[in-house]
């Protein structure tokens, strides 16, 4: 009866998260009353921190180097819809990862070092997809295997090799994205040889850190940018067996949306190499752990580095 149970609790997360989802692109997809599109610039990001925070990053730069009016879409939920509403002309732009990308998108085979899985993303974007890439923001935001800090010290972990033997007895929790993409964590599994103690729970991607912290679960599938590891005493395993690809952050853009507004093209670069792995732990934090307001945020990033006045 227990199993279930579980099964149909997760049917039902599945089931909310496809009619969230498609609700989302319907409405995407769906005409709009707003200002026609060369008048403006639509970005948007995916369900979590950090997408956000780039995605404000990127408007106020646009808006700050150029005429445009900047509208925002954030949060539309995950990888395939913002594709969707990219290739649809309902946004012009937003934070992607080359890994994701590569594996996700493109369907390619796990491999290459950064530039090659950058060019390569690059290259069949603007050849198939009519989209491009911007430039590397600067920093790789690669999936995290986190456990709990006390975790790690009393077993003495520092590997994922290492950790798959205390696998039997953990509980795992996984974003939905996660479980289902090909880099994700049925490859991950077979790689490691991991066998949890039960399914991996479903969960949204803000609620795994505390869920870890609180013991409702042993290992999550996290960022290794989020600002939350160190704050909550968390661990990072290494992927000693280098499972994961490159996670550039990048800017993925519609090439018509640079033929419409070719300023804009200059304004992205310019951010290009100027986030580095602790700075974008530090963005991240000041959000979900100060509870700041994002576009203070990134205001205050932006005149620092220079890049506005």
């Amino acid at each position: 009866m227990k199993a279930n149970w579980k099964n149909g609790r997760r049917g039902v997360l599945q089931f909310r998260w496809w009619s969230s989802s498609y609700l989302i692109l319907i409405l995407l997809l769906f005409p709009s009353c707003a200002p026609t599109r060369s008048e403006r610039i639509v970005i948007g990001s995916k369900n979590f921190t950090e997408s956000m925070m780039l995605g404000e990053l990127l408007a106020q730069q646009i808006e700050a180097h150029t005429r445009a009016k900047v509208e925002r879409r954030f949060y539309l939920a995950g990888t395939y819809i913002c594709q969707q509403a990219l290739l649809a002309g309902r946004i012009d732009l937003y934070p992607e990862y080359t890994g994701t990308a590569l594996t996700a998108i493109l369907k390619r085979k796990v491999g290459g070092d950064k530039a090659d899985v950058y060019q390569r993303v690059k290259n069949e974007y603007e050849s198939r997809l009519g989209l491009t890439l911007g430039p590397p923001f600067g920093f790789n935001d690669t999936f995290a295997m986190e456990i709990r800090g006390a975790d790690a010290r009393r077993l003495n972990l520092k590997t994922l090799s290492q950790a798959a033997a205390y696998a039997p007895q953990w509980h795992a929790g996984f974003g939905y994205e996660f479980m289902e993409r090909p880099d994700g964590y049925r490859g991950l599994a077979a790689t490691y040889g991991l066998h949890f103690a039960a399914p991996p729970r479903v969960m949204d991607l803000g609620l795994l850190a505390p869920a870890l912290k609180d013991h409702q679960i042993d290992i999550a599938a996290g960022n290794a940018t989020d600002g939350l590891i160190p704050a909550l005493d968390l661990f990072v395993l290494e992927d000693d067996r280098h499972y994961f690809p490159p996670y550039e952050a990048v800017a993925v853009i519609r090439q018509q949306s640079l033929h419409d507004h070719p300023e804009v093209e200059q304004a992205i670069a310019e951010l290009g190499g100027k986030i580095s792995d602790q700075e974008m732990r530090e963005l991240n934090y000041a959000l979900d752990g100060r509870r700041r307001d994002v576009k203070d945020v990134a205001r205050e990033f932006l005149l620092g580095k220079g890049l506005i006045h």
